[in-house]
């Protein structure tokens, strides 16, 4: 019966569950922005991390190192994005 239970889906419902508790609490404990978006930012990373693992069974296939390797990509790509647009709008480098 052991084996029936979705014991790893369950425990990343459970995580995912803690990870948006810890998320709100930004909001209700009125925390500095900058600890505020700390808290928000790795939660977040941390919440989309669990879930591309758990449940869109992103290491459980033959070629999960190209799997992992788009993600990291993806993952630089947008970082790249992000902060060359900071670079030029609002730090003023141009």
């Amino acid at each position: 019966m052991k084996e029936l239970f979705p014991l790893k889906q369950v425990m990343g419902f459970a995580f995912s569950i803690f990870f948006t508790l810890l998320a709100l609490a930004v909001y209700f404990f009125n925390m500095s922005f900058t600890i505020g978006m700390t808290v928000l930012l790795v939660t977040a990373f941390l919440q989309a991390g669990l879930q591309l693992v758990v449940f869109m069974h992103a290491g459980e296939t033959e070629d999960k190192g190209a799997i992992y390797t788009n993600i990291y990509y993806a993952l630089v790509i947008a970082l790249v994005t992000v902060f060359g647009t900071l670079l030029c709008m609002i730090w003023g480098y141009v």
